[in-house]
């Protein structure tokens, strides 16, 4: 459970629908503009052309998330990791609509890019809604394990903040006990409403307005790097 490489593997497909032309010319085109590079140290200096604050998001889907605290904070350096090509695509098309400039990108595993930033260079990052792995055989196959949690420990500043959403119950029995048993962090929740309303800097994803669609309860952790 504290080995990171445990989840090395990618489950699923990483490609759905063929690209329309214009996806596939963001692919062609805009995705090598946005692109962490793929060896090297990953700092903000070499992303961004400055030393700004970092914040991380580990599987972002089609990227209504990142793009929203992008646009929040200009000023700060938004890099994001996603294996599947529709959810790169969908992230690329926000890009462009919204001309957001601050947001690179990683289509594969997000340790890859993770265990090549700085340590304490991150301000935030985040883990929403991602697959549950609901059997207990699969549960190595979670991100949110050990081995990833101090990883993320490692690369975040002193008071950074860790951000983990999810609607479904067996994660989130999972998270408490992980996250509980970590050193490194200390809950922010008090009260109820805490982890059950959305903080006004919690823009929805997709799967979180699905969940509620389907009339599923939806839970939003926040952890400070101690």
């Amino acid at each position: 459970m504290n080995d990171p490489t445990t989840i090395r593997r990618l489950y699923g497909r990483r490609q759905g629908h063929k690209l329309r032309q214009g996806q596939a010319e963001l692919v062609e085109q805009l995705l090598p503009e946005l692109s962490v590079p793929e060896t090297g140290a990953v700092t903000a200096e070499l992303l961004f052309g400055n030393d700004r604050p970092l914040e991380f998001e580990i599987g972002f889907g089609k990227g209504e998330h990142m793009a929203g605290q992008a646009l929040m904070r200009p000023d700060h350096g938004f890099i994001g990791c996603e294996p599947f090509l529709d959810g790169v695509v969908g992230a690329l098309m926000k890009v462009e609509e919204q001309v957001i400039d601050n947001i690179r990108l990683h289509m594969g595993d997000a340790l890859d890019v993770l265990e090549r930033l700085p340590d304490a260079s991150l301000d935030r990052a985040y883990l929403l809604h991602p697959d549950p792995w609901p059997k207990a055989r699969h549960a190595k196959r979670r991100f949110m394990n050990a081995g990833p949690i101090a990883m993320i420990a490692q690369k975040m500043k002193p008071g950074g903040e860790f951000r983990f959403g999810t609607d479904h119950p067996v994660y989130v029995r999972w998270a408490m006990m992980v996250m509980g048993q970590s050193p490194d962090f200390e809950w922010l929740g008090e009260h109820p409403r805490d982890f059950l309303v959305r903080p006004d800097d919690w823009p929805e994803t997709r799967y979180e307005a699905k969940a509620r669609a389907q009339g599923h309860e939806v839970w939003y952790f926040r952890y400070r790097r101690r």
